[in-house]
């Protein structure tokens, strides 16, 4: 085999094991720069990336750091590890191999830096810890390659921002470092390139065979999906029916409360006892490494998951995945389903479970996405500048540093190619002052400027405060679960709010358990167990997902077809009624329905933008309504429509889509928004200016909420245009609003509005009005029920003709 050290070629040749072709070319091809390796789930990416390193040092061993190894999870970093270490301890290679994560001890860490090991497997937080010390040339001094696994998972999230920007840095301790990015799901393989080459660099891109086509299909149930909810309940029997068939399921859910409340519905369902386990974020780590260890071992049949399983860790003989729940994103499917199977040429299997009716029609585009290999994603714009601040303090920590070197060094990571000297100059006087309203406090005068120009720590002992709030994961305010008693077991985390809601004997899911609420104390909640009553479902943050563009898109092409041979006829059924008494929505334009129902007038636009953006045009619609007279009363939002109901009937309603007129509604509803100090405490906290730890000490939620509030309050009173409040309103329009979905519907829309007046709930319609979630509006509508009341009572009463004052409306306090 081509430059591999003889024993290791002996050792493939004992498995009877060949290199595939592209694990071939990334050896012939080491030598380059950058570059991208796209390969499916289970074509041996990982060793791949590896090959050139375990040659390299195969050929001419020396001491020293030699290859990076970036990981998204600290578990696939201790799982390449163990696979790692088998082929070089029986090929008798004298190369260390060594992970760096949060859960690495203190000591085992400070040995690392005085004497690293030639692979080092870490997280980007950890890699940015690392940068962060005055010794970080010289451990870094040797290193030759580092591999980024999963890359797609990174180029989403400001943690692969961070990366990008920790590389940069390596790229000066280290030139000549090469760069190489693994993954199985990449939508815009030049985006990505682009992101992880050095710029303006070029990164070549290698494209695998993509192997077989997976065996993915809907689940075929005894009943009909229902008209809404998300819990799949009436999936269990058919579920069940699957995991007895095979060795090893993943039944992955998109929210952890989902995943808690199908594991119980399942378990409940389990008259024979069959092993299955739960596995997401939010339970205690030793559980979570206990369900991993049984499924190496072939131990359960099935596991009930999130996210905290999608990625490309080998574990056991999976044979089938099922996702519960509508995707809402193809890319994340395919990783998915890539758990199956997890072998090179063998076909992944997969079935998909709607949770309600329309859940239906989004599973088929997502299984027709996934066959046309029609991965989505959207373009995620400039480096955020919040992370920019953190790599300011970070660099500071190692030692002085000469700005212009800094913001060479900076723009040389892909993300912040186009950063301007200016928005440079702004980061670091925040990192140096605090801004304009905060320069006169001390705490916040971070760095100074030498006599020779070069910048440092105005103190350095706040270098310690800085790495320890080093990272851009944002936990949610969370609180720790553990048994009532002394040395009570562990369980997990639930978010302080939902904490704050419990009296004692309530009863909660984590794990899969019911256990009842005893009490609070020294910020831990002690519970015990009561699986005999009915639970509430604990609140666990998590991801939520929006369905993408590229899906929304499939699916209102599907509903141009004639018929719906594909679809279930229940759903083909529902369809055809649509058509028959309204109409289904069409690519480039806009359908909106209005119809009496319960005594209010309905309105629905079915804007297919992503719940997100339809939750915010649910918001800026009654604004609108108000503003022009009507009297909106509240909505609902999915992912594909909004709903609003209120007192009048809507005759007209292009006006309320004025795009100017949606901005200007955007910008005074986010000025005094709880959302916006969400976001502010978020990028205020990754930008160094709220620390979460603090002497090896974690501020409660509600503590930083409260330094957060304050200082988001000062600034918009006296500082309106301060540099975090410029990141807050970028991050709430990019992420947590999304209004760019809504500005991308407008313009696709013009003017292109079909309206339907209707006398009666359409079928499409019917199933928001069971949807849960309504956000009540309280305005004028209130006001004129008030009137109404009161003239309805004085009528009664016979007072109605007595020459009374006219009786005086009020609003409604929220």
């Amino acid at each position: 085999m081509v430059d591999l050290p003889h024993s290791l070629e002996a050792w493939f040749e004992t498995r009877g094991w060949q290199l595939h072709p592209h694990q071939r070319d990334m050896l012939a091809r080491k030598d380059e720069s950058a570059l991208l390796l796209i390969a499916p789930t289970g074509g041996g990416k990982t060793l791949a990336g590896f090959l050139p390193t375990l040659a390299e040092l195969g050929a001419a061993p020396a001491p020293g750091l030699h290859t990076l190894y970036v990981s998204p999870l600290k578990a696939l970093a201790a799982d390449i590890k163990r696979n790692l270490r088998t082929p070089i301890d029986e090929a008798g290679l004298a190369i260390r191999v060594e992970d760096r994560t949060g859960d690495t001890s203190s000591h085992v860490k400070k040995r690392q830096r005085a004497d690293p090991p030639h692979i080092l497997l870490t997280t980007p937080e950890s890699l940015a810890l690392l940068t962060s010390y005055e010794d970080a040339p010289r451990m870094f001094a040797g290193v030759q390659r580092v591999v980024i696994d999963e890359i797609h998972a990174l180029a989403e999230s400001k943690r692969g921002d961070q990366l990008m920007l920790a590389l940069a840095r390596l790229d000066a301790l280290c030139p000549g470092l090469r760069r190489v990015g693994l993954s199985a799901t990449v939508d815009d393989p030049a985006a990505i390139a682009a992101l992880m080459a050095k710029h303006p660099e070029p990164c070549a891109i290698l494209t695998a065979d993509p192997g077989p086509e997976p065996d993915i299909s809907m689940l075929v149930t005894e009943e009909a999906p229902p008209w809404a909810g998300g819990g799949a309940a009436y999936a269990i029997p058919a579920v069940l029916r699957e995991v007895k068939r095979h060795r090893t399921t993943l039944i992955f859910h998109n929210t952890r409360a989902q995943a808690e409340l199908f594991f119980r519905n399942l378990w409940l369902a389990n008259e024979e006892d069959l092993p299955i386990g739960i596995h997401h974020g939010s339970l205690d780590r030793a559980q979570r490494e206990r369900v991993e260890a049984a499924m190496v071992a072939g131990q359960l049949r099935a596991i009930v998951c999130t996210g905290s399983l999608d990625l490309g860790i080998d574990w056991g003989d999976v044979d089938l995945v099922i996702q519960v729940g509508a995707p809402k994103n193809v890319k994340r499917l395919v990783q998915r389903i890539g758990r199956a199977n997890h072998r090179y040429n063998a076909p992944s299997k997969a079935l998909l479970v709607p949770a309600n009716r329309f859940e239906v029609v989004e599973c088929v585009a997502a299984l027709q996405a996934v066959r046309d290999r029609d991965l989505d994603g959207a373009p995620r714009g400039p480096g955020p500048r919040d992370v920019l601040c953190q790599h300011i303090l970070i660099a500071a920590c190692a030692g002085p540093f000469d700005a212009d070197a800094l913001y060479a060094e900076m723009t040389s990571a892909g993300a912040y190619a186009g950063l301007s000297r200016a928005e440079f100059d702004a980061c670091l006087d925040f990192c140096a002052t605090g801004g304009y309203a905060l320069r006169a406090y001390d705490q916040w005068q971070r760095l100074a400027q030498r006599a020779d120009g070069l910048w440092q720590l105005r103190d350095p002992r706040s270098a310690a405060r800085i790495r320890q709030n080093i990272g851009t994961i944002q936990d949610t305010d969370t609180l720790k679960v553990r048994m009532r008693g002394r040395g009570g077991t562990p369980l997990g985390e639930v978010e302080e709010g939902f904490a704050a809601s419990l009296s004692k004997g309530d009863t909660f899911l984590i794990g899969g358990q019911v256990v009842r609420y005893e009490g609070l104390r020294e910020l831990v909640v002690e519970v015990s167990r009561d699986p005999g009553r009915k639970p509430k479902i604990a609140t666990f943050m998590g991801t939520k997902f929006a369905t993408s563009t590229q899906l929304s898109a499939r699916i209102t092409r599907m509903f141009q077809q004639d018929g719906w041979p594909e679809l279930p006829a229940h759903t083909a059924d529902w369809l055809s009624l649509q058509r028959k008494v309204s109409r289904l929505p069409e690519p480039g334009r806009l359908l909106i329905e209005s119809f009496p129902h319960d005594g209010r007038q309905q309105l629905v636009a079915y804007g297919f933008a992503g719940r997100n953006a339809m939750q915010t045009l649910g918001l800026l619609l009654t604004k609108r309504m108000e503003e022009m007279g009507l009297a909106p009363m509240g909505f609902v939002a999915t992912d594909y429509a909004t709903l609003i109901w209120g007192l009048d009937a809507v005759t007209d309603p292009a006006p309320l889509f004025d795009l100017a007129a949606l901005e200007a509604g955007l910008d005074g509803w986010l000025a005094g928004n709880a959302l916006m100090k969400r976001t502010f405490r978020a990028s205020a906290t990754i930008a160094g200016l709220i620390e979460r730890n603090l002497g090896g000490q974690r501020k409660t939620g509600r503590q930083a909420t409260m330094s957060s509030d304050i200082l988001y309050d000062t600034l918009l009173k006296y500082d309106p245009d301060h540099l975090l409040m410029q990141i807050t309103r970028e991050e709430a329009m990019r992420g947590l609003v999304d209004f760019s979905r809504i500005r991308e519907m407008c313009a696709r829309v013009g003017d292109r509005i079909d309206h339907m007046a209707l006398d009666r709930v359409t079928p499409l319609a019917a199933p928001l009005l069971l949807e849960p979630g309504r956000v009540p509006i309280r305005g004028t509508a209130d006001e004129r029920l008030l009137e109404e009341e009161v003239t309805r009572l004085l009528d009664e009463s016979g007072l109605a003709q007595v020459d009374a004052p006219k009786t005086r409306a009020w609003r409604v306090p929220y």
